[in-house]
């Protein structure tokens, strides 16, 4: 497995992983066509050549031997806190430790910018990230509701202090 910083030439399959990763893990919550609209909203093309090109955002990948991307993580600083947006690894390529070495990426990026915390944030009907951050040390720290695809959903936010 090789993680690097995305390039412009991963946008198509960060895009892939993340449609992969809902339709796997949501069938029962995320209508076909609410994965369509976040997947425009969030991972338009253009959106994410603007946040490959921000300094303060951070987007790494991992790809297999062959090359083909398998998983991305996505962070932005925010202040004194860097905000991991996302992590996701293809269903296909789970339990390999992608998700782990793609979170240590990007939790070292972000705290190379001497931030006070980090917060994660994951739909509250994802058993699998709640555990995720759980199992790191994160603590619950406030439910609130996202709309994907004009429907709104719950969701959790998971603090770590790193001082």
């Amino acid at each position: 497995m090789d993680l690097y910083v995305a390039h412009p030439d991963d946008i198509d399959a960060i895009r892939g992983v993340a449609k992969a990763s809902w339709e796997h893990d949501y069938p029962e919550i995320l209508s076909r066509e609410s994965v369509e609209t976040a997947l425009n909203d969030w991972y338009s093309r253009d959106r994410l050549r603007e946040e490959l090109a921000d300094p303060w955002t951070h987007i790494y990948v991992a790809a297999d031997g062959d090359g083909s991307v398998v998983g991305f993580a996505h962070g932005v600083l925010d202040g004194e806190a860097g905000n991991i947006l996302r992590i996701y690894v293809r269903p296909d390529a789970r339990r390999r430790g992608i998700g782990e070495a793609l979170f240590d990426r990007v939790r070292h990026e972000l705290r190379r910018h001497d931030i006070a915390r980090l917060n994660a944030m994951v739909l509250a009907d994802n058993e699998l990230g709640n555990e995720f951050y759980a199992d790191r040390g994160f603590e619950l720290a406030d439910r609130a509701e996202t709309t994907i695809g004009g429907e709104r959903f719950g969701e959790n936010t998971y603090v770590l202090d790193v001082e």
